[in-house]
């Protein structure tokens, strides 16, 4: 593992697991650095919608799905936990 998981990367990780059923993966083992989506934690385009509704649930963060940044946003725990961070609501 690169480096640890901050603690609002341990929270964002927590919500992966949760919001997608991840019941083989432990959030505190998710190299923050890893890609999210194939050959890190294997998620898909599915996995994406929900999980961005879950951000904008708990966040109020819009992650939307014709974003061309979304694969910059989503590319690992760390990436995506800055993106949410950076653009809370006040």
């Amino acid at each position: 593992m690169s480096q640890p998981q901050t603690p609002a990367e341990s929270e964002m990780a927590a919500l992966i697991v949760q919001s997608l059923n991840l019941e083989d993966v432990d959030a505190a083992a998710i190299d923050p650095e890893a890609p999210l989506f194939g050959t890190g934690l294997g998620l898909d385009s599915i996995d994406a919608l929900e999980l961005a509704l879950e951000i904008s649930k708990r966040y109020g963060v819009q992650l939307r799905s014709d974003d061309p940044d979304n694969r910059r946003i989503f590319a690992s725990l760390r990436a995506l936990t800055a993106h949410v961070q950076a653009n809370r609501p006040a």
